[in-house]
């Protein structure tokens, strides 16, 4: 644990106990490890059940633009690493995970959504359901605009989140990267168009001989935050 880092503030929530106090601690303990045991692999049934818990994440609409390519293979690493700057952690940690964005998930998943909606009672009857695919329109362009790249990035950072929380919940740690050719990545794992390459998260066991550094400095809360 690297609770000794965290604020006084945050450290008396420890006196608490249950699903509340595991949540804070998966979150003010969360750091992004550089160096994984390559010895240690993380199970099939484990990774599933992380890839399903960081679909609870919420999105625009709950069009769930994200996608995931679990990349195992060794061979597979090697070259992801060669487009990740050569960072080593690529093919140490057992699994990475390439996270994209479809910039066409409006078109492919929003008649499923609405009717979803429709179903469990979120819109009262039929004629609704072309109203609410207009106002994604509205919010998120065309496909290759600007406003469908931001939807589509806010929504898997969302996912991404979820995803590295609910994995130190089963004692994996991870690490978000975002120093990557994204046109190396592209060409390697044959990406098509309308889908674009926004982050790795390495997954794995910390390798414990690799000392971890106090935390970088966060700033504070007046620096960042303003009411009116």
């Amino acid at each position: 644990p690297v609770y000794e880092n965290v604020p006084e503030h945050v450290k008396t929530f420890k006196k608490r106990k249950g699903v509340f106090m595991d949540l804070l601690e998966g979150i003010t303990e969360r750091r992004a490890i550089q160096s994984f045991d390559a010895s240690r692999d993380v199970p099939d049934e484990t990774l599933f059940r992380l890839l399903e818990i960081a679909a609870l994440a919420p999105s625009s609409f709950n069009l769930q633009p994200w996608e995931v390519i679990v990349v195992r293979d060794k061979g597979q690493k090697k070259l992801l690493r060669k487009c990740a700057m050569n960072q080593p952690k690529v093919e140490e940690a057992p699994v990475v995970l390439v996270l994209l964005g479809n910039l066409r998930a409006l078109e492919t998943n929003s008649e499923e959504v609405v009717n979803d909606r429709l179903q469990k009672g979120y819109l009262k009857d039929a004629s609704q359901k072309e109203t609410v695919r207009k106002v994604m329109y509205q919010l998120y362009g065309e496909p290759q605009s600007p406003k469908r790249l931001a939807f589509a990035a806010k929504n898997v950072g969302l996912y991404a989140m979820t995803f590295m929380l609910a994995a130190r919940a089963y004692g994996l740690e991870t690490h978000p990267m975002d120093g990557f050719d994204s046109n190396c990545v592209v060409e390697h794992f044959e990406i098509p168009d309308g889908k674009i390459v926004l982050m790795l998260i390495a997954l794995g066991y910390p390798n414990r001989d690799f000392k971890l550094l106090d935390r970088p400095t966060r700033f504070p809360t007046d620096r960042f935050c303003r009411a009116e």
